[in-house]
């Protein structure tokens, strides 16, 4: 990358990032709601799924959820990203940009910077609350650095995704219905309950989506435990997704406008 492309790059990373502060609502639902949704869980369920997770290696319920929701901030953040993207788009600064005598490349590079520094906040704000919650990880340096590296992985991978579907969506709320996915997926794993609890049809469409190795993984580098291969697909899944996403953004933002 030329200190050119480095210059626009980080200038178009502080642009997502200001934008994103003048809309409260798009903050609040990126950087409020994870921890929000994490107090309502643990709360409210807490007390009855003691006995769910006999066998699961949590003995907590924050301990058991905290990383489930850490993975869902990464989504909710990439559904800010989309919607972003998308009035940019509508508005025509996008097409502006095409125009500029800036690097191409920048424009969705500096985006999808800025976007993993917002989702970065939420993150630290997820942990606060998570141990104010009495969340106590006991997992080892290594095991903080593989997780950390896992969901990194993953947020540049949503991000990116989140730029393609907010560049090929027509409407803002194509955008943001686009991603919804994303962050439903995790309630269909054993994000919330062990998916031994699951009834067999669900527990087999749970354990071979892309968001239970994920969260599987995550969970056990942070509570220092045994995670086996499920690292190495939660890196394949997360891998995957990036490839796929930087391809397609790519793809949309350098075809010819009206296309």
């Amino acid at each position: 990358m030329t200190s050119y492309a480095f210059t626009d790059t980080m200038t178009m990373a502080r642009r997502d990032f200001k934008h994103t502060a003048r809309y409260p609502m798009l903050l609040v639902s990126t950087v409020v709601a994870p921890g929000f949704l994490l107090v309502m869980f643990v709360t409210i369920f807490g007390g009855a799924m003691k006995g769910v997770l006999a066998g699961s290696g949590s003995t907590h319920y924050v301990d058991y959820i905290t990383p489930s929701i850490l993975i869902q901030t990464v989504a909710f953040s990439a559904q800010t990203t989309a919607i972003t993207v998308n009035t940019d788009m509508t508005e025509g600064v996008i097409a502006r940009f095409r125009t500029m005598a800036i690097s191409r490349p920048s424009v969705l590079t500096g985006t999808v910077l800025g976007s993993m520094l917002r989702t970065v906040i939420a993150i630290a704000m997820l942990f606060g609350v998570a141990v104010g919650l009495g969340y106590r990880p006991h997992g080892s340096l290594s095991g903080w650095l593989a997780a950390l590296g896992i969901t990194g992985l993953l947020m540049v991978a949503f991000m990116w995704l989140a730029v393609g579907f907010g560049l090929n969506a027509k409407t803002v709320a194509g955008a943001s219905s686009s991603v919804v996915l994303l962050e439903f997926l995790p309630f269909i794993s054993g994000a919330f309950v062990p998916t031994g609890s699951m009834p067999a049809a669900v527990r087999w469409v749970a354990a071979n989506q892309p968001f239970n190795p994920i969260i599987g993984a995550v969970r056990g580098l942070l509570a220092g435990g045994h995670v086996g291969n499920q690292g190495w697909v939660a890196l394949a899944w997360s891998a995957g997704f990036a490839a796929l996403g930087y391809v397609w953004a790519r793809r949309l933002y350098d075809r010819e406008p009206g296309r």
